[in-house]
């Protein structure tokens, strides 16, 4: 007995090396590029950051963070990112499963089903936000389709003029490409839960919405969870539909966190500002995630999540 516990404890320290050899690179190479940076931004939002030689970057305190919450147009950045995340993640989840659902019922052509949904996905987001920016333009496709053949309006809308017409654009840009994530996400989830739990619901005589709400979203809660914090997450950085599609115009009426960060970081070289904006945002994505573990916990079997 003594010696295959020798055996095991030479084994192991034969191991050590082995281990540190494969996980210490990684921890490098995040270090430098994920903790360093996110410690840095800290610091700098504590300061009058400037860049250059021989410059000097004083200390400010809580300036900066009191610069971000009185200034209106952060407000209103801060506000239509989180009007495109409550439009856009509920809706992108909802639409995603129920494509999910019924072609995780079919057997035929569900290969062409699921390319056609997914193409969107690996889209460039430049692209599909230069289409999109044609298609609302004031002499673009649906004014055309709107002034000129239907004949509802005498003059062209500007739809990417006024703010909630422009995120309504960039929502339903979001919305699209976003739908064929979950889709395959969730088509992933419901393949993975047992068929005997099914054919049981069968044999009760339940019905297919009493097997969708007791039997298959229990089982996916984890992928929900899953779900709904990366788009979350996704949401809040998003930039490149309004820097396209707007670019944070009409008087910055439209920007979003990300685009009014980048204004200030490179355009205005506020970077103490844009650090303190980062690290608001931060602590809101975070306490948005933990209100979401303890809902999605509640009431639920929390070794499932």
């Amino acid at each position: 007995m003594s010696d295959k516990m020798n055996n095991l404890k030479k084994k192991i320290k034969k191991m050590d090396w082995r281990i540190w050899a494969i996980f210490l690179p990684g921890l490098f190479f995040v270090s430098l590029f994920t903790f360093y940076p996110m410690l840095k931004m800290i610091i700098m939002s504590f300061f009058d950051w400037q860049i250059g030689y021989q410059q000097t970057s004083p200390f400010v305190g809580l300036v900066n963070y009191t610069d971000v919450l009185g200034d209106p147009i952060a407000i209103i950045a801060i506000t239509n990112t989180l009007l495109y995340v409550i439009v856009t993640v509920p809706l992108q989840m909802v639409i995603g499963l129920s494509i999910a659902v019924l072609i995780n019922g079919i057997t035929k052509l569900s290969v062409h089903f699921k390319l056609a949904y997914y193409l969107p996905v690996i889209t460039s987001w430049v692209v599909v936000a230069l289409l999109f920016r044609y298609i609302f333009s004031n002499y673009g496709l649906l004014n055309y389709f709107i002034s000129d053949t239907l004949h509802l309006t005498g003059e062209p809308i500007g739809w990417l003029s006024t703010r909630f017409s422009a995120l309504f654009a960039a929502m339903l840009l979001g919305i699209w490409k976003g739908i064929g994530w979950n889709m395959i996400i969730f088509l992933a989830a419901l393949q993975a839960v047992p068929k005997d739990q099914y054919e049981a619901a069968d044999i009760d005589g339940a019905n297919r919405s009493q097997k969708f709400f007791r039997i298959t979203l229990p089982s996916i809660r984890g992928t929900i969870l899953f779900a709904l914090i990366m788009l979350t997450i996704g949401g809040f950085n998003t930039y490149t539909p309004i820097a396209i599609l707007t670019g944070g115009n009409p008087f910055h009426q439209t920007e979003v966190v990300l685009t009014w960060m980048y204004f200030q970081t490179f355009d205005a070289l506020n970077m103490g500002y844009s650090a303190a904006l980062s690290v608001i945002i931060a602590m809101i994505i975070m306490i948005i995630t933990l209100v979401m573990f303890k809902f999605m916990r509640r009431g639920g079997d929390e070794n499932a999540i």
